[in-house]
């Protein structure tokens, strides 16, 4: 397979089902966002040894991987091989949260994301997650976005606040609170 194509050097790109348009618009911004999330969970991933809890990450990756090619695909033309989003995606992010949530300490400070590589790795991976969610509501306001992909990305960075904190709670690292 060739990497490069040349079709895009002179600043456009093509989405799924044909349509050209230049890598500055808010549909690749917000495709590119969710990419550029994937990626940093990678990196959460490389400081892991929890076979179960890299499994799960692996299937949130799949899941940005659907959740990109939704964006990616041009929204005038129906295309059967792109995936859709599930509700039962969003469950398994809020089951994940509630059974995280059953071992931490009550939240009852703000607290900086800090402390431990992971800790930060994990909130990075949050704010990512933030601004491709910004970047999907933006493209919202204008083209059509399936509801569920809003909300799997708002509940994904959920996960990742939950997620910093718990694995902060496992390596036996304290938070680090917030005084203003």
């Amino acid at each position: 397979m060739k990497i490069y194509t040349r079709k895009g050097d002179k600043g456009e790109t093509s989405l799924f089902g044909g349509a050209r348009l230049p890598k500055d618009h808010i549909r690749i911004e917000a495709y590119g966002t969710v990419d550029e999330l994937n990626s940093q969970l990678g990196v959460v991933m490389g400081f892991l040894e929890n076979q179960e809890l890299l499994t799960f990450l692996q299937d949130i990756q799949s899941r940005l991987f659907d959740l990109g090619a939704i964006l990616a695909s041009d929204p005038s033309k129906e295309n059967d091989y792109v995936p859709k989003m599930k509700q039962v995606s969003i469950d398994v992010l809020e089951e994940a949260i509630d059974q995280m949530n059953t071992v931490l300490p009550e939240l009852k400070h703000f607290i900086l994301p800090s402390g431990h590589a992971i800790v930060a790795a994990c909130h990075v991976a949050r704010t990512v997650c933030r601004r491709a969610e910004r970047a999907t509501v933006r493209l919202a306001h204008d083209e059509m976005v399936p509801e569920l992909v809003l909300v799997y990305l708002n509940r994904l960075s959920d996960y990742l606040f939950v997620l910093a904190r718990y694995l902060g709670n496992e390596f036996d690292v304290p938070e680090v609170r917030w005084i203003p």
